[in-house]
């Protein structure tokens, strides 16, 4: 009974949400009374690797449980009966999304079970791996998104703080023998960029990295790739590379998406507005722009009513790369309520394409292994 009314609050909350979104004219100022907070900025105490020794502090630990949600996957999929030689370390999205606090309580109950649910969703195509981490972190309210104060900056530096002290506390943790696979949604992916850059970019660990999946948050590639240590995937399989997307239907309107984006500097500090972002398709696994048909894609996670099952449907949607850097996805398919304006299908970028997605990360794992046959413990 308690975990039903734990869905039941979730879906409600989602739906509140998904209705505010809605709006096809959203005006900045209502956005900002509805979600921004109104008080001044109070830091939390720093987060230290140690603090990530302890598995309370993760949603997904190592090897996981039976009911971990990292590790649930659809009807008719069956557990691997073997796991890969790979690890995997994936921050979720935005779960707070309370006005009256800049950074989520690492005990808030609702964020808590969100993060859960959109872990299963989210993280689940990865799940095949020896090993999946995914850490709680005092994320910055989805308020800290909407607005020019610095407060909101600083909620989201503070969410950063979290997830760089779970990275270090993973790398320690972990097999150092293992390659990593890097995974990011929303503002999971807003923080993965900046860990790249200080954790990835010229440094040892960057040849333990087979793909870094940075879903649904935009990858400038004049300010943003080159800081972040690998390039852009080109090739089906290729390992060492990055993958980003952002899913719209057609006939889309990404204006209010660009407005965003141009809110926050790119990696090396510079004014991104206009230029041009990285997009993969996940139909092809490659940084192109020609069209993969419905028929390329494996399996679409369509979740159900309740948002506690989902089932796959293979050739559902195609993809494409527009010259402007935003995936598409053909005309509007029935996924559920959480459609932004302008035809946005961000929360669901990962699910749209899972099972290629799935067939995609166990390729490049495999190609990593074979250029790295008897890989040496690395830093």
């Amino acid at each position: 009974m308690i975990r039903k009314s734990i869905y039941v609050a979730i879906f409600a909350g989602l739906l509140v949400i998904a209705g505010l979104f809605g709006m096809r004219y959203w005006a900045q100022g209502l956005s900002q009374l509805a979600f921004v907070p109104p008080m001044s900025f109070s830091p939390p105490a720093p987060a230290r690797a140690d603090d990530y020794h302890n598995p309370a502090r993760w949603i997904s630990h190592g090897d996981g449980t039976p009911d971990d949600p990292a590790h649930w996957l659809p009807s008719g999929v069956a557990t691997p009966p073997n796991r890969l030689p790979v690890l995997v370390f994936f921050i979720h999205p935005t779960s707070e999304f309370d006005k009256l606090r800049w950074n989520a309580a690492l005990d808030d109950t609702l964020a808590n079970a969100r993060a859960d649910l959109f872990t299963r969703g989210l993280a689940s195509p990865f799940n095949s791996a020896a090993q999946i981490w995914v850490p709680r972190y005092r994320q910055a309210t989805f308020g800290a998104f909407l607005t020019d104060k610095p407060e909101g900056q600083r909620a989201l530096n503070a969410a950063y703080g979290d997830v760089l002290a779970a990275f270090d506390s993973f790398l320690m943790q972990s097999n150092p023998k293992l390659p990593i696979v890097l995974v990011g949604h929303s503002q999971g992916a807003f923080h993965l960029m900046r860990l790249m850059k200080e954790r990835v970019a010229g440094r040892p660990l960057a040849r333990r990295i087979v793909a870094a999946y940075v879903a649904g948050w935009p990858v400038s590639l004049e300010h943003d790739l080159p800081q972040m240590g690998l390039p852009a995937c080109t090739t089906p399989g290729q390992p060492g590379c990055i993958l980003s997307w952002q899913s719209f239907a057609e006939p889309a309107d990404t204006s209010m998406v660009r407005a965003a984006y141009a809110r926050f500097p790119g990696l090396d500090g510079q004014d991104r507005t206009g230029t041009p972002f990285l997009c993969t398709n996940p139909l092809t696994g490659r940084q192109a722009t020609d069209a993969a048909p419905a028929s390329a894609n494996l399996g679409t996670l369509v979740p159900d009513a309740t948002l506690t099952g989902a089932r796959l449907i293979p050739g559902l949607v195609p993809a494409r790369c527009g010259p402007d850097g935003f995936l598409m996805i053909g005309p509007a398919p029935q996924m559920g309520p959480f459609v932004a304006p302008g035809n946005n299908y961000h929360v669901y970028d990962i699910p749209l394409f899972w099972a290629n997605l799935r067939a995609d990360f166990i390729a490049r794992t495999a190609q990593w292994h074979a250029l790295h046959p008897n890989p040496e413990p690395r830093p």
